[in-house]
């Protein structure tokens, strides 16, 4: 048998993709790859549908550094309503338990919040996509089964007080990976005494991608481009692989050196760091990928172009 054929441009970069409400992770970045005419793409965390904001998409090479995107904090601004429960822990979900407001103070509100900052244990909603026994958690609670979930440890960087507007309040989060924002809304709720829920919620960062620092690309942009199959311009939205990774030191190689890493081979590189990742690029500034400093000082290939 031949080689598999890949349909597609090979194009590479990163989109940062406003994603619309109601539309899925999965079917957002299904648009981007068809617009793009890409050959292969991914995405770096899901996004529910009544959530907005923030999609990073990778196209090509771009989709072997996603897991940094997927380890990195994550920032949202979420309305939360309270005094009403319900099933999934957002406004799509039956009410459960409906409790009165009018003993929530912003004193309280601010006491409350100061107690979920730092390190905290999460248990994941059942509406989720964590597998309990090869099987997602949602398609078990859409069968009306709820299974024992194990909590997770999570961090809260900062939890702020945009707006109170009783029933509602919004909220401004900066977490680390793996924090259901759903999660919190309902454990804040629960701590109030009056219960909670999420009623909108916008992504609005991830990594060293944040608004307003960074202008997100809107769907309707991209696909009046693709429309007009102005392929120069879809590409010129598109960041550079190593933008992902300006947390990394950056380590320029000899052509002899960046050789040798790019059979596989570790690398001795002088002035390199001690430890930890670095960007790597070739004499003539070129990125090649991501390495790591290993005890005895050299440069191992972590990630290569």
């Amino acid at each position: 048998m031949g080689r598999r054929r890949h349909w597609g441009r090979p194009v590479s970069g990163i989109l940062l993709l406003d994603k619309p409400l109601g539309l899925s992770s999965n079917e957002a970045l299904q648009r981007v790859k068809r617009y793009y005419r890409a050959a292969k793409a991914g995405h770096t965390g899901s996004l529910d549908p009544l959530a907005t904001g923030l999609l990073p998409c990778c196209l090509g090479d771009s989709t072997k550094f996603s897991a940094f995107l997927l380890d990195a904090d994550k920032r949202y601004c979420v309305r939360v309503r309270l005094g009403e429960t319900t099933a999934t822990g957002d406004a799509e979900g039956e009410v459960l338990e409906r409790a009165p407001v009018a003993g929530v103070t912003e004193e309280l509100l601010q006491t409350v919040l100061r107690r979920f900052l730092g390190p905290i244990d999460q248990r994941p909603p059942m509406y989720s996509a964590v597998k309990h026994q090869g099987r997602r958690l949602y398609d078990l609670a859409r069968q009306g089964l709820e299974v024992e979930r194990q909590p997770r440890r999570v961090e809260i960087h900062a939890l702020d007080l945009r707006s109170m507007a009783l029933p509602e309040i919004e909220l401004e989060v900066h977490c680390s990976k793996g924090t259901y924002v759903r999660a919190l809304a309902e454990d804040i709720g629960r701590a109030l005494g009056c219960g909670a829920h999420v009623s909108a919620l916008r992504r609005t960062g991830v990594g060293p991608y944040v608004e307003p620092e960074v202008s997100f690309v809107t769907g309707e942009r991209i696909a009046t481009l693709a429309e007009a199959e102005d392929f120069a311009a879809l590409d010129a939205l598109l960041l550079p692989l190593d933008s992902a990774l300006g947390h990394c030191p950056a380590l320029k190689l000899s052509a002899g050196a960046a050789f040798y890493l790019r059979q596989g081979q570790a690398v001795l590189v002088p002035q390199a760091p001690t430890a930890g990742l670095v960007r790597l690029y070739d004499p003539s500034a070129r990125f090649l990928g991501v390495g790591e400093i290993l005890e005895d000082g050299k440069v191992q290939p972590k990630r290569v172009i």
